[in-house]
C-alpha cells in the first residue's frame, strides 16, 4: 500500500481538495497522511481515512521530514504557494531537500501530481 503525504499552503488548499476528489478512487487505496489543516479539509470533503499530523508551521513539516528520512513516505504531494512568503520557509526548504535526497517522488502542482498518480509505477 502506497504511503502518500498531502500538504498544501493556504492559497492551494482548494486545489489539493479538488485534485484529491478527482483521484479519490486511487487515493482510497493508499495510506494517507496530511498536515492538520490540509487533512481536515480533505477528510471533510472526501470522507477518506487520513492520519493528521501537526499544522505545518507547528511541526507538521518536520514530522513529514522525519517520515521521509525513516523511509515511511512513498509519494509527496505538496501544493506550495510560490507567491506568498511563508513564516516556515526553512522547514519547507528542508522538506523539499529531503524528498530529493531520499528519492521520494514529489509533486508541487496539479499537473505533476496527475502524472505521478496516473503513472503505471504508482500502484
Amino acid at each position: 500500500m502506497r504511503r502518500v503525504v498531502l500538504i498544501a499552503h493556504d492559497a492551494k488548499k482548494d486545489d489539493i481538495v479538488e485534485w484529491a476528489g478527482y483521484n479519490r478512487g486511487t487515493l482510497s487505496k493508499c495510506k494517507l497522511y496530511a498536515t492538520h489543516s490540509t487533512g481536515t479539509m480533505l477528510k471533510a470533503e472526501l470522507n477518506l481515512d487520513i492520519e493528521l499530523l501537526l499544522h505545518g508551521p507547528l511541526g507538521g513539516d518536520a514530522q513529514v521530514c522525519a517520515m521521509i528520512a525513516e523511509g515511511k513516505v512513498d509519494v509527496l504531494i505538496f501544493f506550495w504557494d510560490p507567491l506568498t512568503s511563508q513564516p516556515h520557509d526553512v522547514d519547507v526548504k528542508t522538506l523539499l531537500r529531503l524528498a530529493v535526497l531520499y528519492d521520494v517522488p514529489t509533486a508541487c502542482n496539479r499537473k505533476t501530481a496527475d502524472y505521478l498518480i496516473s503513472s503505471p509505477l504508482f500502484p
